[in-house]
Formats: structure tokens, C-alpha cells, sequence
């Protein structure tokens, strides 16, 4: 068993109701448990357009190794309607694999850990608030990262992303 972190967001739509469909999703993988669930963030779209998002970053403790997680996550965006016109569209729900265990990987499909989760302030918040001294395999301990982010306009929502089963 792996814990992975997964960064969920969505800015079309239902956006709230996307992540918490996406978090029963994930509850619904095989060999998967979901740990624990962040508060939601809202943020201003970077290097894009269109509506604000509501970000969130989900644990996992998971059997799936990461490329069979990484597929199951872009089916279940695919079954809500993602679509990628262009680099950093808008988005009905993006999920990211941020984290898998000490993995650290590099293919064409998936790098571990995820490369901009470091330079993120809506990945950043939400995964520290889980796991305030979390270090990632090749950048260290995350919380030395907030500085750099502090510019990033992040606010913390007060409605809970809906339950899981």
C-alpha cells in the first residue's frame, strides 16, 4: 500500500459537484482507500482563462501502481466531460497524480513527482494542510516552497467538498 495525492480541480460547471463526484470516483477504485480530503481552495485560472477554480487535494492509500492510477484518473475526467482544446483550458475536472510513495518516475505520460507541484500555490496549500511536513522525493521538504507562491492569490472555502460513501 502507497500513499499517493492526488490534486483534483475544476472550473466549469458544477465545479463543487464534479469534485465531489470525482472524490466517490476514487473511493470506487480497486485496492484504493481514500485517507483524507483538503478543504476546498478557490483560485484565479493561471497562465489561462475563464471562471475561478475550486481546488482540493485528495490521499490515497493505494495498491494501483502509478501508471495504472494515472489512467484511472484521466477515465474518470473523461467520464465528466474533460476536454483538452488547448493547453490550460478551462476544465469540468482535472485530476493530477502529485505524489505516489518515494516513486520518483519520468516517461512521456507521467512524472513523479509532479512537476509544477512546487510552484503551486493551489496544489501547495491544500496537500500542506494534509501533510504539513511532507517532503517530495527530488525537491524536499514542500513547506520551504510557500514563499515562492506567496503571490498567488488562494483563498480557502468554508463548504466542505460533499462525502464520499
Amino acid at each position: 500500500m502507497q500513499r499517493a495525492y492526488i490534486g483534483l480541480g475544476a472550473n466549469l460547471g458544477d465545479a463543487r459537484g464534479a469534485l465531489a463526484a470525482a472524490l466517490r470516483a476514487l473511493a470506487a477504485l480497486p485496492a484504493t482507500r481514500v485517507a483524507a480530503v483538503s478543504s476546498l481552495y478557490r483560485t484565479a485560472p493561471i497562465d489561462s482563462s475563464g471562471p475561478d477554480y475550486l481546488n482540493a487535494v485528495a490521499a490515497l492509500d493505494t495498491e494501483l501502481e502509478p501508471e495504472d492510477l494515472l489512467q484511472s484518473l484521466l477515465d474518470i475526467e473523461a467520464r465528466h466531460g474533460r476536454e483538452r482544446p488547448y493547453r490550460n483550458a478551462p476544465r469540468t475536472l482535472d485530476l493530477d497524480l502529485l505524489l505516489h510513495g518515494e516513486r520518483q518516475l519520468h516517461t512521456h505520460a507521467l512524472t513523479l513527482p509532479h512537476p509544477r507541484l512546487h510552484e503551486r500555490a493551489f496544489v501547495l496549500r491544500p496537500l500542506l494542510e494534509l501533510a504539513p511536513a511532507l517532503e517530495a522525493p527530488g525537491l524536499g521538504p514542500l513547506a520551504s516552497y510557500l514563499d515562492r507562491v506567496a503571490d498567488q492569490h488562494i483563498e480557502r472555502c468554508e463548504m466542505p467538498v460533499v462525502p464520499w460513501p
